[in-house]
């Protein structure tokens, strides 16, 4: 009955052709997630260096990583974040390469691996939320940083739901193939995005500008 409900399920073509914008996208944003954790490392050592630097990314009172950098939720495990992006991304994109390259991850794996991804999605979500919120000052490298983040835990999840690596019953299995035929976790996430741009927007309207 799958067969005929999903594309990845009537051929190793198109099971292909879906893994390829499962990882592609994984890896894009890998590498963008891991560039902008490279980006705020040099930028910290830049304000260690100078604490009267001005970073790149400082345009204004609202968009100004020098301001957040110098907060402890910059640092919250003693050390400054972006070293966890480092690890962190660097593992995303290793995973993403594999995945583009064939390898058919054990589940075990694909479970920690999907953990993993959680707790960094928390912890972005947390930092966005002190940001947005405490701070009251936004850090550009950090929101592509969020965003990245999000489509990184997405694609994982979506990989996986079809996959049924949590062991799902069969019938629970069905309905969550065809909630991904009609693409409505793209669809959440989506909404999910905008409703954080509309967060941000509400919260600083001019002062962005």
């Amino acid at each position: 009955m799958f067969a005929r409900l999903l594309p990845w399920k009537r051929g190793g073509q198109d099971l292909r052709r879906a893994d390829r914008w499962i990882f592609g996208t994984m890896l894009a944003f890998g590498a963008i997630g891991l560039l902008s954790a490279f980006v705020l490392t040099v930028e910290r050592i830049h304000l260690l260096q100078n604490p009267d630097a001005s970073l790149s990314c400082n345009f204004n009172l609202v968009l100004n990583c020098a301001t957040v950098m110098k907060t402890w939720q910059a640092s919250l495990f003693g050390f400054p974040n972006p070293i966890i992006g480092l690890m962190g991304y660097s593992v995303v994109v290793t995973v993403a390469m594999a995945g583009l390259a064939g390898v058919r991850f054990p589940r075990p794996f694909l479970i920690a691996a999907q953990i993993g991804y959680g707790l960094g999605l928390i912890f972005a979500y947390w930092l966005f939320f002190q940001s947005v919120y405490v701070i009251e000052v936004l850090c550009p490298w950090c929101l592509i940083v969020t965003f990245s983040t999000t489509l990184i835990f997405e694609t994982l999840l979506r990989y996986n739901l079809r996959e049924n690596t949590f062991g799902l019953s069969k019938k629970a299995h069905a309905t969550v193939l065809q909630f991904l035929k009609a693409d409505y976790d793209k669809l959440l996430v989506a909404g999910w995005l905008l409703l954080m741009v509309i967060l941000v927007l509400a919260k600083f309207r001019e002062g962005l500008l």
